[in-house]
C-alpha cells in the first residue's frame, strides 16, 4: 500500500497491510523541546520526522481561508517579559518573550455588527484564484501517495467566530447579537466550500479538516442545543460536499473534554476526532466502544514521557489496544512540552514503531 492509502483507509476502516505511524500533532515538539533535543543529541539540526522516518501525513492545500488581504503585523509595545503586537489575522496578542507558550490575546478586530460588516466587505471577498495562488506550484508535488487535505488551523466554525470577536464577547454574542453570529459562520463556511470546489476540480480531495477548540477541562464552552442550533447547519453543507465530491474523512479538532461534541458532530458528517486531552478526561477507549465507525488521532498521555518507562508502557499498551481495534492512528494528545528528554521520547518512539511495523 501506499502512504495514503495506508493513512486514509486505516481512519475509514479499510484494510491496511499496517497501521500509519505519520508525524502529525501528537508526536510534533514544542519550540524549546526541539532546541532541548538538539542540545540532548548534539545535533545543531536535528529533523525529527526524518530521524525516526515517521510516516507523511495529509498535505494540506495552500489557500487563504481568512482575512484577504492580510491585516497588517504591527509591535505595539514591549517591556523585558512581553511584547504586545497585532498579527495578520487582526488579532491583538501578548505573547512572552522568546516562549512558544500561548499567546494571551487581548484584542479582537470584530467589536460588533458594524465592524462585522466592513470586515466582511473588506477582508472575506471570494477572490478564489488569488487565495489559490499557490495552488499551481503546490499540485506539481502532488504524486499519487499524497494524501490531500482541505482546511487547517486556525480555520473553525466556532474557531473563527471566537478569534473574530474574542471568546467571552462570542459566549455573549450568541443571545445579543445571534444574527450577526450566524453571519459570521455561514459567511466564512461559504468561502472554505468555494475554495474546496475550485481544489476539487483540480486534485481529489482526502480530508476535510475543521479546527475548533471549543472545549476547556470543564467540557464544551457551548451547549449540544447551541451547537445543534449554530454551528450544525454550516457542518451539514460541509458534509454534503464531502459527500458530493467523494471525501472520504472530515475531521475537527478540538483540545479539552469532547464528550459533549463528539455525538453532535458525528450526526452530522464528521467522521475523524483529535487530539483526546487525557489530562482534560479524554479516554480514546471510551470513545472507540462508543463510537465504532470513528477514525480518531491521538489520546496517549504526553505526561508519561516526562516521568518514566512505567508510565511510558502504560501509554504503549493503550495504543495497543486502540491499534488492535482499529480505526485509529496514534500519537500524543497534543504537541510535546519541553520537560521531555530525548532519551525517553526516543524510547517510546522505537517501541511504538515495533508494535506497527513501521
Amino acid at each position: 500500500m501506499n502512504h495514503r492509502e495506508r493513512l486514509v483507509g486505516t481512519l475509514t476502516g479499510r484494510p491496511a497491510d499496517r497501521p500509519p505511524l505519520p508525524m502529525w500533532l501528537g508526536f510534533s515538539p514544542w519550540g524549546e523541546t526541539l532546541e532541548r533535543w538538539r542540545r540532548e543529541t548534539g545535533d545543531a539540526k536535528l529533523d525529527v520526522a526524518r530521524h525516526f522516518g515517521f510516516d507523511p501525513f495529509f498535505a494540506v492545500v495552500p489557500a487563504e481561508y481568512g482575512p484577504f488581504p492580510h491585516f497588517e503585523s504591527r509591535k505595539l509595545s514591549e517591556d523585558a517579559e512581553f511584547v504586545v503586537s497585532t498579527d495578520w489575522r487582526g488579532l491583538t496578542r501578548r505573547q512572552r518573550k522568546n516562549s512558544s507558550d500561548m499567546p494571551e490575546f487581548v484584542g479582537h478586530p470584530v467589536k460588533g455588527p458594524d465592524d462585522w460588516k466592513r470586515y466582511k466587505e473588506e477582508r472575506l471577498l471570494p477572490r478564489l484564484e488569488e487565495r489559490l495562488a499557490k495552488l499551481p506550484e503546490w499540485l506539481a508535488k502532488v504524486t499519487p501517495e499524497t494524501a490531500v487535505q482541505v482546511g487547517v488551523f486556525p480555520w473553525g466554525v466556532f474557531g473563527t467566530a471566537r478569534d473574530l470577536l474574542g471568546a467571552e464577547e462570542l459566549l455573549v454574542g450568541f443571545y445579543s447579537e445571534p444574527e450577526m453570529v450566524r453571519d459570521i459562520m455561514e459567511t466564512n463556511t461559504v468561502l472554505w466550500l468555494a475554495l474546496y470546489e475550485r481544489i476539487a476540480e483540480r486534485v481529489r480531495i482526502d480530508h476535510i479538516h475543521i479546527w475548533e477548540d471549543m472545549s476547556g477541562k470543564q467540557g464544551s464552552l457551548l451547549s449540544p442545543a447551541m451547537i445543534e442550533e449554530f454551528m450544525m447547519p454550516q457542518y451539514n453543507r460541509i458534509a454534503e460536499f464531502a459527500r458530493r465530491r467523494g471525501v472520504p474523512l472530515f475531521s475537527v479538532d478540538s483540545d479539552g473534554l469532547v464528550d459533549e461534541l463528539v455525538p453532535v458532530m458525528t450526526r452530522h458528517g464528521v467522521n475523524a476526532f483529535f487530539p483526546f486531552e487525557v489530562q482534560a478526561g479524554s479516554d480514546v477507549e471510551v470513545f472507540r466502544r462508543d463510537f465504532p465507525e470513528l477514525g480518531i488521532l491521538g489520546g496517549l498521555d504526553k505526561r508519561a514521557l516526562a516521568e518514566g518507562k512505567n508510565e511510558m508502557h502504560r501509554e504503549l499498551d493503550r495504543a495497543g489496544r486502540m491499534l488492535a481495534a482499529g480505526r485509529y492512528v496514534p500519537g500524543f494528545d497534543h504537541a510535546i512540552p519541553p520537560d521531555v528528554p530525548w532519551a525517553n521520547f526516543s524510547y517510546f518512539v522505537g517501541e511504538l514503531k515495533k508494535m506497527v511495523g513501521a
